[in-house]
């Protein structure tokens, strides 16, 4: 089973140079599963995305509402993020090993204990899932 990344989520529903790739994948997999904390990233990057006149407001909303209308038909498995998720990131983080920034631990984190496979478009937490065994597939952002 796979773990969404908002960077993977946000290609998906926005048009990015990845984007294709990702809807490829997407359409072998059942029910990735997500985290309450990948939605309010979401909702930040289509946010940024519109703050930086890459996006509309109404395409912003569009997004919303669509990314909204597959979370109510339940496309998506939510995981809540529990204190040991906490603990396993901020034991990570203290390791000062790695660029791990704290939403990024977090996600590794879910992932990880919940032995789900992490789909990510960001190089510093792929590699960062490597260094803790944390299985990852990565989509290259060109």
């Amino acid at each position: 089973m796979f773990y969404l990344d908002t960077s993977v989520l946000v290609a998906y529903y926005c048009p990015e140079s990845i984007s294709e790739m990702v809807e490829e994948f997407f359409l072998k997999i059942k029910q990735p599963a997500i985290s309450q904390l990948t939605e309010l990233e979401l909702v930040s990057a289509i946010s940024r995305k519109i703050r930086e006149k890459n996006l509309t407001i109404e395409d912003g909303n569009k997004i919303i509402a669509q990314f909204q209308s597959h979370f109510e038909k339940k496309l998506f498995k939510i995981i809540q993020v529990q204190s040991e998720h906490y603990q396993m990131a901020r034991n990570w983080i203290s390791q000062f090993s790695t660029p791990l920034r704290i939403l990024d631990a977090l996600h590794l984190a879910v992932a990880s204990l919940n032995n789900l496979t992490v789909l990510s478009a960001d190089y510093h937490m792929a590699k960062s899932a490597q260094y803790f065994g944390v299985d990852i597939k990565y989509f290259p952002n060109p």
